[in-house]
């Protein structure tokens, strides 16, 4: 088994209903994200797949959440944006570009240096 991570940011604003604490106000986060894919077969150059392409579909998924606030785009407008639902979010729709011999493993949203969430799946 091969596993690739690769990791990145974005920023954006965010409140957590029903949470009765100081989250529950408007605030933000610089948020790191890693994602890790996995697979049994490489592909001719010997890849279970390119950094590059991994990065991108990472980047097109941050790339709608970025300078955002989360509240109000689909799906956190029904779910809490909390690093946990981030994460899930992030790890599928990841997974929808992935090539057919390559799996999500987990995706991890990092909101601060010490507090991360991580999602590895059903």
């Amino acid at each position: 088994m091969y596993r690739l991570m690769v990791t990145g940011r974005f920023a954006a604003a965010h409140n957590l209903r029903n949470f009765n604490g100081r989250c529950e106000a408007l605030h933000g986060h610089n948020w790191k994200v890693e994602v890790v894919v996995q697979g049994n077969q490489l592909d001719r150059a010997d890849l279970l797949m390119d950094f590059g392409e991994l990065k991108k579909l990472m980047n097109q998924a941050m790339d709608r959440l970025d300078h955002c606030h989360l509240n109000e785009i689909t799906p956190f407008d029904q779910v809490n944006p909390s690093s946990e639902q981030i994460a899930k979010y992030l790890f599928e729709t990841i997974g929808q570009g992935l090539p057919e011999h390559v799996s999500m493993y987990s995706v991890s949203a990092w909101e601060s240096d010490d507090s991360r969430a991580t999602y590895l799946g059903d």
